[in-house]
């Protein structure tokens, strides 16, 4: 039986070696002098932290694996001394082709990691430099085949489709050079060109046409058509798994809305009925960890209307699982149809979601237009 008690752990780590074009994400390049520092902090963290068990762990960035296998050493000791993490914990690491070695493969393998996640984004030369990436898709491959080789049995590829020029074909020759790998898990995301990248000015600039959100829901029915016939399945919205064995189980966690602790500077946590997110930038988040201060930057509590309508709106991301009907009277004390009568009604004749006896989930057609769907549940 799937293991549901517990909590979730994010440990973000926010260094890389050079920011790309399209990050907006918690991440600097060029702040090495600080690692040291930055992990002392982050095991500081973790005992400011109440003890809580841990079902999964996720290490992620920025990019974890610009560290050295000695910090890792640091930072899954101190997780396992502060926290009650299960025996058959998930533990997650992000990493970039660019910045591992066969060498540091095996260490994190020989460490507890069990899962590796590899942002490749794409197999295709041009794109991979469009997008600033360090690594080239040669690359790519030989960190792949090194995970393998080192003894990772689950390996997930990160590729990015709609982006500026980005053809159909090249698309397709990324999702069948990701398939000839034979990961156990792919993740695949629609650009957002986020103001203030260096794509977002590129574009804004005219030197890269927008993308074209036509194009990209073709590339998204192309990789749906490519992943089912090579016997992938579709478990949520961005995210295909060889088995249910495979699926993400940390990122189940958010899509069911359910606890998560995150430690380490940008990261979020949803625990007790409170959002809340740390400071952005190391130094800041370092000195009130030092001083032994909680490094939170802002906090908000959740009432129930709003986490009932993330529940449905994270919930749906589900394709198969969806929101179950006995789940959410379990949690919130209500009947989901009852409580979204007319929302669900509107949706149903709109072909956007199937109501079945145990649960309510996106069609197919719903599956391109989620949005409109989960804006009915926190538009307001």
């Amino acid at each position: 039986m799937e293991e549901r008690s517990g909590v979730a752990l994010y440990i973000h780590i926010p260094f890389c070696r050079a920011k790309c074009a399209y990050c907006d994400f918690t991440s600097y390049a060029g702040l090495d002098a600080l690692h040291d520092d930055y992990i002392t902090a982050l095991v500081r963290e973790m005992e400011l932290a109440e003890p809580l068990s841990i079902r999964t762990v996720y290490i992620g960035g920025g990019t974890p694996t610009v560290l050295p296998l000695s910090h890792f050493v640091t930072i899954l000791a101190a997780i396992k001394h502060r926290f009650d993490t299960r025996a058959t914990a998930e533990i997650t690491v992000e990493a970039n082709p660019g910045t591992v070695t066969r060498e540091k493969l095996s260490g994190l393998r020989a460490l507890g990691v069990n899962r590796l996640n590899l942002g490749v984004q794409s197999l295709v030369e041009g794109e991979l430099r469009l997008l600033g990436r360090i690594h080239s898709a040669p690359e790519a491959i030989d960190a792949f085949r090194a995970a393998r080789r080192a003894g990772f049995d689950n390996l997930s590829l990160d590729l990015i489709y709609g982006l500026p020029g980005q053809s159909l074909a090249s698309w397709r020759a990324s999702l069948e050079g990701a398939l000839a790998l034979q990961p156990d898990h792919l993740s695949l995301y629609a650009l957002t060109v986020e103001e203030g990248t260096p794509l977002a000015a590129s574009i804004a600039r005219g030197q890269l046409p927008s993308p074209d959100p036509d194009l990209a829901a073709d590339m998204y029915e192309l990789a749906q058509d490519l992943l089912s016939a090579a016997g992938f399945l579709h478990y949520e919205i961005s995210n295909w798994a060889t088995s249910p064995a495979r699926v993400c189980r940390h990122n189940l966690t958010y899509w069911r809305n359910e606890p998560y602790l995150g430690l380490g500077a940008g990261a979020h946590s949803w625990l007790g009925q409170q959002r809340r997110s740390n400071l952005d930038a190391p130094q800041a988040y370092m000195e009130q960890v030092r001083a032994g201060r909680h490094p939170v930057a802002a906090a908000e509590a959740i009432d129930l209307e709003t986490e009932m309508g993330e529940t449905m709106m994270l919930g749906l991301r589900l394709l198969h699982e969806g929101v179950e009907f006995q789940q959410f009277r379990a949690r919130f004390g209500l009947d989901l149809r009852a409580r979204y009568a007319a929302e669900l009604r509107e949706l149903a004749q709109l072909g956007l979601i199937d109501l079945g006896d145990e649960r309510v989930t996106l069609s197919p057609r719903g599956r391109l237009l989620g949005n409109q769907v989960f804006l009915r549940f926190v538009g307001g």
